[in-house]
C-alpha cells in the first residue's frame, strides 16, 4: 500500500494498492514534455486571466455560458464561465458569434 500526495481537490482516497500504480516514465521525445500553465497577471493584489478564445456557448436557464480557453493554458483548463462573469471578453465573444455565424452560411 502506498499513500500518495494528490493535487487540491481530489476528492478521493489517497491510500493505493501497489498492484495499481506504474512507475512514472520520463518522456522519451522533448515533444512530450508539458509546458507549464503561464501564471496569471495581478492587478490591484488580484489574479487576472486573459481570454483567448471562445470555443462553444450553451443555455443554462435564462443565460449564456460560454466554454472558455485561458491565454496561456492547456485544454484541460478551459471552463465554462457566465457571459455576466465575462465583462471584459465583449470583443471575444462577438469574434465567437462572428465566427458562427458565419459557419452557418
Amino acid at each position: 500500500m502506498f499513500q500518495l500526495k494528490l493535487p487540491e481537490g481530489w476528492i478521493t482516497h489517497d491510500v493505493f494498492n501497489e498492484d495499481l500504480l506504474t512507475q512514472c516514465k520520463e518522456p522519451y521525445y522533448k515533444d512530450q514534455h508539458i509546458k507549464p500553465a503561464s501564471s496569471p497577471d495581478i492587478i490591484n493584489e488580484e489574479e487576472k486571466y486573459e481570454v483567448e478564445e471562445i470555443r462553444k456557448h450553451q443555455k443554462k436557464g435564462w443565460e449564456t455560458q460560454y466554454l472558455v480557453h485561458w491565454k496561456g493554458y492547456r485544454n484541460e483548463h478551459d471552463q465554462w464561465i457566465a457571459e455576466i462573469k465575462l465583462p471584459h471578453a465583449k470583443g471575444v465573444i462577438e469574434d465567437y458569434w462572428t465566427r458562427i455565424l458565419s459557419q452557418n452560411l
